[in-house]
């Protein structure tokens, strides 16, 4: 397989992965995406998509969970087949190569715990106390507002998820890949597993760019030559270089562009998570605040005040880390006022 072959094989992996990516985004990614789209494929084939995709990201499946495990075996299966041997012959430090086999089962424990837990299921037995521990703010969240599904008023923070058709507890988003909500009592696991994630992706990345900068230095080739098609001696570049890794090692390059573009969207979602914790949000009520804010910022009528969201649960860095991994209970703490 020569190397444009293998060129247009990765380019086209890593743009079905970043539309993939873009289309769990939110809707202004997708739209645009959309727009995108519509120039290249055809209308009927754009409408069977756009079923399968309601059907993948509006009906609970299993499927991204196999995925999950799929890509994370994939993965694994290549740094242990190749990498791993490769860097021991080159005596990279073994703590350092050891490091993504002892995150993985720290990560499938997390996984585990995160898609098994309960994230806070609303029931007639524990909604008088469920409706106790958070006020409302009147903006995001208003009193007296019966979830039509469950036939409940909603606790303050609180959300109907449809594909799981429960009402959840301080909730956060649905994810597909762990196949559960995220909500009150299992986002401390949903934390440390994508956390664990995003180090394991980093650690195998950061491992296989040490080899291939052992290679260029071990083997010299930077300061090598090459005939070219005309004749010419030609001095060793960047992109001769490139093409002779995808040409030497083409299962490593397809790793090593997927482990990196992983740590770079993680690495991105940990720091968006880890600034929610800091001021005790959730992505629902991030979202919603953004979208209150663009359409209900000016006065609907004369003389009427405009309408300021604040958040109201914030209780400073500590307390709002400590709600993560304790959630609060109606006998620990006092209502909110």
């Amino acid at each position: 397989m020569d190397f444009a072959t293998l060129l247009v094989l990765y380019v086209c992996c890593v743009a079905a992965t970043a539309a993939l990516l873009c289309l769990r985004a939110g809707r202004r990614p997708r739209r645009a995406a959309a727009r995108v789209l519509s120039c290249v494929i055809p209308t009927e084939l754009q409408r069977m998509a756009q079923k399968v995709l309601h059907r993948l990201f509006h009906t609970r499946s299993c499927l991204f969970v196999v995925l999950h495990i799929a890509l994370q075996a994939a993965v694994y299966g290549e740094y242990t087949w190749e990498v791993f041997g490769y860097c021991w012959e080159l005596e990279i430090p073994m703590p350092l190569l050891l490091l993504p086999f002892l995150l993985l089962p720290v990560n499938v424990g997390f996984f585990m715990l995160c898609s098994r837990a309960d994230p806070g299921t609303i029931t007639k037995s524990n909604h008088p106390s469920l409706v106790k521990i958070y006020a409302y703010d009147a903006v995001l969240f208003q009193k007296g507002i019966v979830c039509p599904t469950c036939n409940m008023e909603k606790p303050a923070r609180s959300k109907h998820c449809g594909l799981c058709n429960i009402c959840v507890h301080r909730f956060d988003h649905h994810c597909v890949w762990v196949n559960n909500c995220i909500g009150a009592f299992n986002t401390k696991y949903f934390f440390l597993y994508l956390f664990t994630l995003t180090a394991m992706a980093a650690s195998i990345a950061l491992i296989t760019v040490a080899f291939f900068i052992q290679v260029v230095l071990l083997s010299n080739v930077m300061h090598a030559s090459y005939i070219d098609d005309q004749g010419q001696e030609q001095s060793v570049e960047i992109l001769f270089l490139i093409q002779h890794f995808f040409l030497t090692f083409p299962r490593i390059v397809f790793m090593l562009g997927f482990v990196i573009l992983l740590t770079l969207v993680l690495g991105a979602y940990c720091c968006f998570n880890l600034y929610l914790a800091l001021t005790n949000q959730t992505s629902n009520e991030w979202y919603k605040s953004r979208r209150f804010g663009c359409s209900h910022h000016l006065p609907s009528q004369p003389g009427d005040r405009p309408v300021i969201y604040k958040n109201i649960y914030s209780n400073g860095i500590w307390m709002n880390l400590k709600e993560i991994f304790k959630p609060p209970t109606i006998l620990g703490k006092k209502k909110r006022t």
